[in-house]
């Protein structure tokens, strides 16, 4: 596995369509591999391909359902998804504010609203088909990752210009944190 380089903002692929996988190969299996690697070492919670420089149609998330540990107790264990050609099939009319950050745009945070459930399609790292319901904060990741894979970034679909906001590089995540539990 490989520690890929995180593209950011004026890269190009950042803002393309990606393309749809029609195969899962064993070189598909390694750039999920290697981008699962990245993620966790950027550190982040979800990574696309075109993040790291590939216009194809593959997320991976990581996240712990219940983030709120108490002081002592084991770290939440936190759950991988692989997820070629993810499509969201269905979305809440709910829509929540929150806080979003971006590997790709360090060092900045801004207020999205996104729908609070949504339902999601795609195949697996084995090209098995999935169906993937999820809520909160989940679901806010899901939709910024699946953004990516249609050129579109966090800061297109802020609530307003306003809520952009300068954060300490790697500081992101914390900030985001602390903003979840704020509102």
């Amino acid at each position: 596995m490989a520690i890929l380089d995180i593209k950011v903002i004026d890269e190009p692929v950042l803002r393309r369509k990606a393309k749809k996988v029609v195969k899962v190969t064993p070189e598909l299996r390694q750039l999920i591999d290697d981008m699962i690697e990245t993620m966790r070492d950027a550190p982040g919670v979800g990574l696309a391909a075109p993040q790291v420089g590939v216009s194809e149609r593959v997320i991976v998330v990581e996240y712990a359902e219940d983030e709120d540990e108490e002081e002592g107790a084991p770290p939440p264990k936190k759950k991988l998804y692989t997820l070629i050609n993810p499509e969201i099939i269905w979305a809440s009319e709910d829509m929540v504010d929150g806080t979003e950050g971006c590997l790709s745009i360090p060092g900045w945070l801004g207020d999205v609203s996104r729908h609070d459930a949504i339902a999601v399609k795609a195949l697996n790292r084995s090209g098995q088909k999935v169906k993937i319901n999820a809520e909160g904060w989940l679901a806010r990741i899901f939709q910024h990752e699946i953004d990516h894979l249609d050129g579109v970034l966090y800061i297109d679909r802020l609530v307003s210009p306003d809520t952009l906001r300068r954060v300490q590089p790697g500081q992101e995540e914390v900030e985001e944190a602390k903003a979840e539990k704020i509102g």
